[in-house]
This record gives structure tokens, C-alpha cells and sequence, in this order.
């Protein structure tokens, strides 16, 4: 039996389009068993997040990668396995629950096959699943992520973090990812490029140092967030809400919205978000959390 634990993640961090992703201490944990006595075949069964939708079928971003592992190997998948998942991480939030899914089922795979696969390969085989790096880079190394595509190769580099608080409020929306991209320009001008490019490296040196003074200043966007908070009744509200108190953003294409702020505030920060989308007619979940050091582990 392995036991695959896998963090949510949150991507862009403001001005990161696509090439940021901070690892979150929110998690999805995979339990794997083998044996000869089980009926032939795959069998899955998931608990906590995305249950209804989940369970009734084998044929999910979990399985596929799981299987996915074992045929860039040249290996057989067991004749008969059991997957159970006890999901943590929201799906369709922007936390992450699509790589989530990818790594755990790749890193479940690994593990039985006794990990004959490198980090650096995972990570491509990962991002040839999801797409882009931004988020499967951080759910597999942990920290703060700064990824990019270098033709077939993904160079990512990893930050440690000192302790930092985030709140993030996840709104009861239907904001599907790829209607998050459609909304988006097709081509953005030199200044807005401009603004963007300088900011995501002083997030990252402000993330890295945990300077919440500086991470305020810079954590604006003008490539992807103007466009993507209009689709999110009360979006707007909540994020001003939570900008009034330190840096706020929303988490990968949303709709979730997260803010950095001193641990003291976080249960007022948290508060005055909700009370935004409420007031937009809108329920919504919060969480309280912080980033993981950690990526995907096994035991």
C-alpha cells in the first residue's frame, strides 16, 4: 500500500500570468493497494471534495495519469488495484484540484513502480497533461514555482518561504477554466506587458522574503485579472476588500480570491470578503492557510 499526499496550488500570484504557482497547505491524499485477492481491474472510489461528481466512473484525471505512467514505461498496470482519494482541495476553484489529480495519480504510479521516473520528468509528463506548468510544478516541488516552457523542456525554479498567512474565499460560482481563458485579449500592449513583467519579479522577491509592505505595492495585474474578476459577482467587491489590507489576487483563473495579510487580520480580512459576495448575492466558503514547503510525498 503507498499513501500519495498532494498539495493544492495557486497560480499567476497576480502578475505571474501562467508562470507562477505557490503550493498550498491544502490536501488531497491518494491511498493505492494491490493484491491478487481484489476483482481484476481498477477500481476508485473518492471522499470529501468533488465526491458526487467523482465517484460512479474509473475514467477520471487521476486514473487516466495513474495509467498514463505505467504505458511511458513499458510496463502493465496491476490486474487489480484499488484508488481511494480523500479529496481536500475544491475542484473547479482555482486551487489546483486538475494538478492535484495529475500528480497524485503520476506520483502513485511511480511509487509502485518503485520511482524509476526523475522529478524533471515528471514534471514534463505532468505538464503534458495539464498543459502548463504553473500549477503541476509547485504541487510536485513544493515552495514558490517560477516555470516556463523551453521548447520540449520545463525550467522551474524553486523559493523557500517564510511563514505567511493567506485567506482565500472561494465564491459558489461556475467559472470553468477554459471559460476563464476565453475572456481573455488576444494580445496585450508593450505597457501592460511592461507593468506585468516588473511586478512578477519583485512578487517573487517579496513572497521570498515575506516583505507584505512590498507584496501590497506589486501584486497588481493587467493581463488577466481586469477581464476574469468582471465574470465573478461580487468579485470586484472582494477583491478591494481584501486589497485594504495587504496584497490580494485571485487564485489561478479563479474564481477563488486570496490576500496575504498579517495573521491578526485574517479572520477580519476573511469577513469582509464573504461579507462582499454576499452582499452580490453570492454564498461562499473561506479558507485560513499557508504555503507548503512541500510538494507531492509518499509514504
Amino acid at each position: 500500500m503507498h499513501i500519495v499526499h498532494i498539495p493544492a496550488t495557486s497560480a499567476n500570484l497576480g502578475p505571474g500570468f501562467d508562470c507562477l504557482g505557490l503550493a498550498l497547505d491544502i490536501w488531497n491524499h491518494i491511498r493505492i493497494e494491490v493484491s491478487a485477492s481484489f476483482e481484476p481491474g481498477l477500481q476508485f472510489n473518492a471522499s470529501g471534495e468533488g465526491t458526487g461528481l467523482l465517484n460512479g466512473s474509473t475514467d477520471n484525471l487521476l486514473t487516466r495519469s495513474f495509467l498514463h505512467l505505467f504505458e511511458i514505461c513499458g510496463q502493465k498496470a496491476p490486474a487489480a488495484v484499488k484508488i481511494f482519494t480523500e479529496n481536500g482541495i475544491p475542484l473547479s476553484s482555482g486551487l489546483g484540484s486538475s494538478a492535484a489529480a495529475i500528480v497524485g495519480g503520476l506520483a502513485a504510479a511511480n511509487a509502485l513502480l518503485e520511482n524509476p521516473i526523475t522529478e524533471t520528468e515528471l514534471l514534463k509528463v505532468a505538464t503534458a497533461l495539464e498543459g502548463h506548468p504553473d500549477n503541476v510544478a509547485p504541487a510536485l516541488m513544493g515552495g514558490l514555482v517560477a516555470s516556463v516552457c523551453r521548447g520540449p523542456e520545463i525550467i522551474a525554479r524553486r523559493f523557500d518561504l517564510p511563514p505567511l498567512t493567506l485567506v482565500i474565499v472561494k465564491p459558489e460560482v461556475d467559472l470553468p477554466t477554459k471559460v476563464a481563458r476565453s475572456v481573455l485579449p488576444e494580445s496585450v500592449s508593450r505597457a501592460d506587458a511592461v507593468f506585468n513583467i516588473g511586478r512578477a519579479v519583485l512578487v517573487t522577491e517579496a513572497l521570498r522574503t515575506g516583505d507584505l509592505s512590498l507584496l501590497a505595492q506589486v501584486m497588481e495585474d493587467k493581463i488577466h485579472q481586469p477581464y476574469r474578476l468582471k465574470h465573478i459577482p461580487g468579485g470586484e467587491a472582494a477583491y478591494l476588500a481584501a486589497k485594504s489590507y495587504g496584497a490580494a489576487a485571485l487564485s489561478g483563473a479563479g474564481p477563488s480570491i486570496m490576500a496575504f495579510v498579517e495573521a491578526s487580520d485574517a479572520e477580519k480580512v476573511k469577513g469582509l470578503m464573504m461579507a462582499a459576495f454576499g452582499e452580490a448575492g453570492v454564498g461562499c466558503r473561506a479558507f485560513v492557510t499557508h504555503p507548503s514547503e512541500k510538494g507531492v510525498w509518499t509514504e
